[in-house]
């Protein structure tokens, strides 16, 4: 009996090629499956927060800031919030009468964005009628040089620096509040749909000098991950040649377009702006700045991962380490970069947690309510 021999089986060796295509699906998968499952613990989590504020017998006669963009997204966002949440709602630019308009619709109260362009003897004469003032300071401690000459106008002062309230009430201002920034879930959401363009570092905003002077060391090492800039004035970066092709300067973006890049990112930076840039800040006392910017509240209604330097009273809004992250040096941002990039699930967590937060406490309807709650207790 003869025995028939098989030839050797060959084991397949796939090539090169192959094998990067092979890990680029399993990656592509593992993403997908990722980024899906963020958008549906995110969905669920708006779907659990719906806002409901106390409906108030009020007429409101609200002034814009009148600053144009990036304030005009604010004004949009307060009078929006405002018009569910009190009878009648009366809207006007600060270039138009305001005394006179008062006159008119004899409101139960005159609240005003920002201020710099209210004429202070018209809030005298509104006060004189015996209707109520407030105003909305959104860029303390910045330009405090130009809020000292208006704060005693008012009635009510809230301001968005809890460090600005006893230099306010120095001045004879006897009720000075502090009242954060928000989030206007209108605009910052987290997306239901895959993001257009992908970026795994995400900064958005001006290229003041301390941010120039903070980030440049790190440059080199940051832009080798998928790092995307926008803002204005990034050509001062000393190698900005180099980077270019991720920097969009010189413009503005809206905020539908940044909560889009918000969305499409892993991580969002975050960094303050410095209270003694004197080259563009009016705040010879030198207050310093305590409280958080607006972006820390939109970046994370998106549910997206910050990573934001450390102001004293961020700990009183999140937790850092559970619903946000911080750094202290640029060394630390950079690292807590790379350590986020590779551990996904801790990176979802924190920002699912950010969402969470901001939805519950941080929300223009939550500012909004305070505000009224103070003066029509």
């Amino acid at each position: 009996m003869s025995i028939i021999k098989h030839p050797k089986a060959h084991h397949y060796q796939p090539s090169p090629a192959e094998e990067a295509r092979a890990r680029g699906r399993e990656a592509g998968y593992r993403g997908g499956y990722e980024e899906g499952y963020l958008k549906g613990r995110a969905d669920y989590i708006v779907k659990s927060h719906a806002e409901s504020f106390p409906f108030r017998q009020l007429h409101v006669l609200y002034v814009a800031s009148g600053k144009g963009f990036p304030y005009s997204p604010m004004d949009e966002a307060i009078s929006e919030t405002l018009r569910s949440m009190v009878a009648q709602l009366t809207v006007i630019e600060p270039g138009q009468p305001i005394n006179e308009v008062a006159y008119q619709v004899m409101p139960d109260l005159v609240l005003v964005l920002d201020g710099m362009f209210v004429p202070n003897e018209q809030l005298d004469d509104i006060r004189r009628q015996g209707i109520k003032t407030a105003v909305w300071l959104t860029d303390d401690p910045y330009y405090t040089d130009m809020t000292t000459e208006n704060v005693g106008h008012y009635d009510y002062v809230f301001t968005l620096e809890s460090n600005c309230i006893p230099y306010y009430q120095q001045l004879g201002c006897r009720q000075v509040h502090h009242l954060p920034f928000a989030a206007f879930p209108e605009y910052f959401k987290p997306s239901k749909t895959p993001a257009a363009q992908r970026r795994d570092v995400s900064f958005i905003g001006s290229a003041y000098w301390n941010r120039v002077e903070y980030l440049s060391p790190i440059m080199d090492r940051l832009m080798q991950h998928n790092t995307m800039i926008n803002g204005i004035w990034w050509d001062r970066l000393p190698n900005y040649a180099a980077y270019q092709d991720r920097i969009e300067v010189n413009k503005w973006m809206g905020p539908v377009e940044t909560a889009e890049a918000y969305n499409g990112s892993k991580i969002v930076i975050n960094l303050h702006r410095s209270h003694e840039d004197d080259s563009v800040n009016n705040n010879t006392v030198k207050i310093p700045a305590a409280s958080p910017n607006p972006r820390t509240f939109e970046i994370s209604a998106c549910a997206t991962l910050q990573l934001t330097d450390a102001r004293s009273d961020l700990a009183k809004l999140y937790t850092p380490g559970k619903e946000i992250e911080t750094y202290t040096s640029p060394q630390e941002l950079l690292d807590k970069i790379e350590y986020y990039l590779s551990h996904e699930q801790e990176r979802r967590e924190i920002a699912l947690n950010a969402l969470d937060r901001t939805l519950r406490e941080h929300t223009y309807g939550h500012r909004l309510n305070q505000l009224l709650s103070v003066i029509f207790p």
